[in-house]
């Protein structure tokens, strides 16, 4: 049986890292946030980050920090953070401080009210690791919040989505949205995979041309904030 939602909100994942997560998570919390949404953003582990006076500084969650206009303690955004920039769980493990799913799940609700909209950011791909006993596909199902999908727009990726929407329904998730991210610039014109997408999965699926903000009036944005109330 399906377990409910522990808080209204949302999971954003990727079909692989580096396809646009954050860019795109960030413009949604502060899309939220304009329309007076309550809304909370949790990058809740992170690697890569920078030695920057002697603090681990984590670059992702800093665009949602700015997205909720500095609000929101950057800590709490973010409160388990790794140097070297590789997967967390490994990052976690090399100094000795393995992190377990549960705790991960505790960092994301720490601070969270009742009428809050929880908005959550995973580290790779939905089945890359995330800690010590988990992958970001763990975080979800425990979470229970419906995901969005980014993934890169180029070709190939139809393979990559259709596999990933599989796996975030095996999960038991709803899949809400997939956001195809045009992030080369040259691009054959003869491609079109949100045409071809939308005769493949019954969810709305969304294009967004290279640097492409998210507009509120959009009709991308317009779901998205739909999904929010």
């Amino acid at each position: 049986m399906k377990k409910a939602a522990l808080h209204k909100g949302l999971f954003i994942t990727g079909t692989d890292t580096d396809v646009g997560k954050t860019y795109i998570g960030s413009q949604i919390v502060a899309l939220l946030h304009q329309e007076a949404i309550s809304v909370v953003p949790r990058k809740p582990i992170e690697s890569g980050c920078k030695i920057i006076d002697e603090e681990l500084q984590p670059d992702d969650a800093k665009h949602y920090y700015e997205a909720v206009q500095k609000k929101i303690p950057l800590v709490d955004i973010c409160l388990y953070r790794f140097e070297p920039a590789i997967s967390p769980q490994r990052a976690a493990r090399l100094v000795n401080q393995p992190i377990t799913v549960k705790e991960v799940q505790q960092a994301c609700l720490d601070k969270v009210n009742e009428d809050d909209f929880l908005f959550i950011e995973g580290a790779g791909g939905f089945y890359s690791p995330l800690c010590e006993d988990g992958l970001n596909a763990d975080l979800a199902r425990l979470m229970q919040l419906p995901v969005i999908l980014i993934a890169n727009d180029q070709l190939g990726c139809i393979n990559h989505i259709l596999l990933t929407a599989e796996a975030i329904r095996h999960n038991d998730l709803v899949l809400c949205a997939v956001i195809l991210n045009s992030k080369d610039a040259k691009q054959d014109d003869a491609m079109n995979n949100l045409e071809d997408l939308k005769s493949l999965l019954d969810v709305p699926i969304f294009s967004i041309t290279r640097n492409q903000n998210i507009d509120i009036d959009s009709t991308l944005g317009k779901h998205l904030i739909s999904i929010s109330k």
